[in-house]
């Protein structure tokens, strides 16, 4: 049976129109004679929705009772038995109730796409599992309700419903799609202009991707090699000269032109050694690229202008930018630049842009190569100057120019054999010296065609050609040698000072050193091998790459780093010159591992140095503000005891009271010492349930004087899902922490307003206050502001309190009071209303 097709109708925010547009879908699907059921939709009382669903046949849904309540799903049993062409299901993100066929319903539709039927559905950009944090972010909502990315990405067809910000929020105040109970509350928080725009280009440039992906695939299936300009794509040639940060930032600039555009960074290096290029340089430039929204890519070719043209027809790029050649004018003569290349061979679909740059004709520098090379062109043209050099020279002396003697003819041809070893080295200026000095004795030494010498000085003066043709060549080739080998040892030394200077500073990780080390090389994968022993098994601290070794003898190159330790490294063998530079990368990745595995244990220190300080201030809390308590029941226990003296019965009531007191004290105090311990090992594990605040609050006011607390909770508050318990221990703790330092006759004011997906309580007293820098350090263990009197407690309430508040999802701040003093600020989740439709297309914990 053929896998069903899943259409999704993509939106930026609540009410944009998903299901309408599904229930449209549906109805032109209908009227086509295509067999169309509602297996789910939830209308939320719109009346435009709601008439959507008039004329479409519907799957009566499965009640399920939980706590109490009875909630209606999708019946997925119904719907593969009623078996039809196209189902709508509403609200993929959904989580079911408990005790239902699955736990999300997108994994309803999966249920049903692997039995045939298309599926019609409904998401919305928040409830995406990857941008939890973004949307976290711009709204201040958590969601609670998501879908995992490869399930919408792996539908046949997303649709995005877009609407204005404007518009939606004219939908939102029209009450078409909340109450108008909860219109204002929505357009004062989620539904703010700002956030309903970010929403919107999250979705907008979700799309686009999903579109770009479908693309590719379709090239790709199609061997489309042609560039589709449906999107700017600007590559960036680079050389690792101090001219690419300037195209960078004129790419960047290219690209903001055009909606959507990207910048990719594209350096590359030849396959025969160690690059050329500043490792300097070109990290300057790769974190330029990136903080400018685009990517850095690196790539091996020999063939520059092939290398860069094939990637950029790969990545549909659009324009590449190249800097002016920084060849000097004679150079030209070697051939035509990059940018010419690249600019001839383009073709009419792929726009070339040369930008002039501050480094233009001064020299492209010295390359750095494994082995003593000119380059392949620089080759050619030696061997054609040594070995068809003299024969044109022969053609030009015997018949278009007039004799000029033996001796100039000899200067001439050892000029050739100069420029040969200039060109191509040592052994096309040996050719061309071997080539000419028979062509001057067949040519120009008498007896003329024949390899006979008549005169004797004759044969001295060849002699002495072929000698300083040959002195000549080696010495040429010898200085080339020199230059090349300086040029490699400082591109060596600037790899290696760079990359100490970044492993002394610390800013470079394993990962990023692995890295380096690929990318230096121009390897496949590299890995860092250890093992606790000559005979313990290799295991991997780090690699980069696909397919890293498991072991030395399986890598293509392996440096020992000590006795039990290996960078192995996948993809050709390195020569042996090589293994010098690799070496010092494998003795710093030691030192990099070193380091952070001496960070962690510095990090462990500093845990249990905090550890040491807690109990250290637990005993000073134990020693006076536990003993303080203990020592006043003590006195009023041994008074009453004393029999010695007779007490009135107001005594023994002041007596008994002081011991109440004081064992109240304690147990206080010892409460929060537990529960701190609880919080500081990690064992808090709240019990979430569903509960009203103003059932709450009041509990938490009896360690406080009746009239010290007012209260203003509202009945027509949201129930909350928070532990009852913590909850309970939080409240009371900061109201404690008010009531004590409010001044005398000012009670302290506990309010509640429901925000969107959350609760807030304010607790609001008119002490004195306490400063901005204070407020993040009165929520420490064992911190007490300003002159707190000792014995009135060990400094633990406030941080108890927002531990609890923290580990019910909640969270608790400070702020000032304005006219003076201090508010805590606690907030706590809303819980989801059950027994009549919810409201799905709301941020799932704002619905309330």
């Amino acid at each position: 049976m053929a896998r069903g097709k899943l259409r999704i109708y993509l939106g930026a925010a609540p009410g944009v129109g998903k299901t309408y547009a599904m229930l449209s879908e549906a109805h032109r699907r209908t009227e086509r004679g295509t067999d169309c059921v509602v297996a789910l939709v939830e209308h939320h009382h719109r009346p435009r929705t709601e008439v959507m669903l008039h004329g479409l046949e519907q799957i009566p849904r499965k009640e399920l009772d939980h706590r109490g309540g009875v909630f209606p799903e999708m019946d997925v049993d119904a719907v593969l038995r009623r078996s039809p062409a196209v189902a709508l299901v509403d609200e993929l993100a959904h989580t079911n109730v408990p005790g239902s066929r699955n736990d999300k319903r997108w994994q309803d539709v999966e249920e049903l796409l692997a039995a045939g039927i298309d599926v019609v559905s409904t998401v919305n950009i928040q409830h995406l599992e990857s941008l939890g944090d973004v949307v976290e972010a711009i709204t201040g909502v958590r969601q609670r309700e998501t879908v995992p990315d490869e399930v919408v990405r792996r539908a046949d067809q997303i649709e995005l419903v877009d609407m204005s910000p404007e518009a939606l929020r004219r939908r939102m105040a029209h009450g078409n799609i909340y109450k108008p109970d909860k219109v204002d509350a929505a357009l004062s928080n989620y539904f703010r202009p700002g956030n309903l725009t970010a929403l919107r280009e999250l979705a907008l440039l979700w799309v686009a991707d999903r579109v770009d992906a479908y693309l590719t695939e379709y090239r790709s299936e199609h061997r489309v090699s042609t560039i589709w300009a449906s999107r700017e794509r600007i590559v960036v040639g680079l050389t690792g000269g101090p001219e690419g940060r300037t195209l960078i930032r004129r790419a960047a600039r290219l690209a903001e032109k055009g909606a959507g555009g990207e910048v990719l960074a594209l350096y590359i290096s030849r396959s025969d050694g160690l690059s050329g290029a500043s490792p300097k340089e070109l990290a300057l430039q790769r974190t330029l690229v990136e903080d400018l929204g685009g990517t850095f890519h690196h790539v091996v070719g020999d063939d520059v202008p092939a290398a860069l043209l094939d990637f950029a027809r790969g990545v549909n790029a659009t324009q590449i930018v190249l800097g002016v050649s920084r060849r000097r004018t004679w150079q030209n003569v070697f051939g035509p630049g990059v940018g010419a290349t690249v600019a001839r061979e383009s073709g009419p679909d792929l726009d070339v842009h040369l930008i002039t740059h501050d480094e233009v004709g001064k020299g492209r520098g010295l390359p750095a190569s494994r082995r003593v090379r000119l380059g392949r062109s620089r080759v050619i043209w030696g061997w054609f100057v040594g070995v068809l050099g003299p024969v044109l020279l022969t053609w030009l002396l015997t018949d278009a120019a007039p004799r000029v003697g033996l001796a100039n003819d000899m200067l001439l041809f050892l000029t050739l054999t100069v420029a040969a070893a200039l060109l191509g080295g040592l052994y096309p200026a040996l050719a061309s010296a071997v080539v000419g000095s028979l062509l001057l004795n067949w040519y120009f030494t008498p007896p003329v065609h024949t390899l006979t010498i008549a005169d004797p000085k004759n044969i001295v003066a060849i002699a002495i050609f072929v000698g300083v043709a040959v002195s000549v060549a080696s010495v040429v080739s010898l200085a080339a040698r020199r230059t090349h080998q300086a040029a490699r040892l400082r591109a060596e030394s600037e790899i290696l000072s760079f990359l100490a200077g970044n492993v002394l500073r610390g800013e470079t990780t394993l990962e990023a050193l692995l890295e380096r080390v690929r990318e230096t090389f121009a390897m496949e994968s590299v890995a860092l091998l250890e093992r606790t022993g000559d005979a313990a098994p290799w295991t991997c601290a780090g690699s980069v790459g696909p397919e890293p070794a498991k072991s030395p003898e399986a890598a293509d190159v392996d440096v020992s780093v000590g006795e039990h330790m290996a960078l192995s490294l996948r993809g050709r063998v390195l020569p042996a010159a090589d293994r010098r530079v690799l070496g010092a990368f494998a003795a710093q990745a030691a030192v990099v591992l070193d380091r952070q595995r001496l960070q962690s244990e510095a990090d462990r220190a500093a845990e249990l140095a905090e550890g040491n300080r807690i109990r250290t201030a637990l005993l000073a809390a134990v020693s006076h503000d536990l003993r303080t308590p203990l020592a006043g029941i003590k006195a009023a226990v041994t008074s009453l005891r004393s029999e010695d003296v007779e007490w009135s019965v107001e005594d023994r009531s002041e007596l008994l009271e002081a011991i109440e007191e004081g064992a109240d004290r304690l147990d206080h105090l010892v409460g929060n010492l537990l529960d701190m311990s609880r919080l500081q090992t990690g064992t808090v594990t709240p019990i979430i349930r569903e509960t009203d605040l103003d059932e709450v609050v009041p509990m938490a006011l009896g360690g406080v004087p009746e009239d010290s607390v007012e209260l203003d909770i509202p009945e027509t508050l949201p129930m909350v899902s928070v532990d009852r318990g913590l909850l309970e221990r939080a409240v009371a703790n900061v109201v404690e922490n008010a009531v004590k330092y409010s001044e005398p006759g000012e009670p302290v004011l506990v309010a509640a307003s429901a925000l969107a997906d959350r609760v807030e309580l304010r607790i609001v007293d008119r002490g004195p206050g306490v400063p901005d820098a204070d407020k993040d350090r009165i929520f420490e263990p064992f911190q007490r502001y300003g002159d707190s009197p000792r014995g009135v407690g060990v400094g633990l309430g406030l941080a108890v309190a927002r531990g609890f508040v923290e580990a019910v999802g909640g969270t608790l701040h400070a702020e000032d009071t304005p006219g003076g003093g201090l508010t805590m600020v606690l907030t706590v989740p809303t819980a989801p209303e059950r027994g009549r439709p919810r409201q799905p297309d709301l941020p799932a914990p704002a619905v309330s």
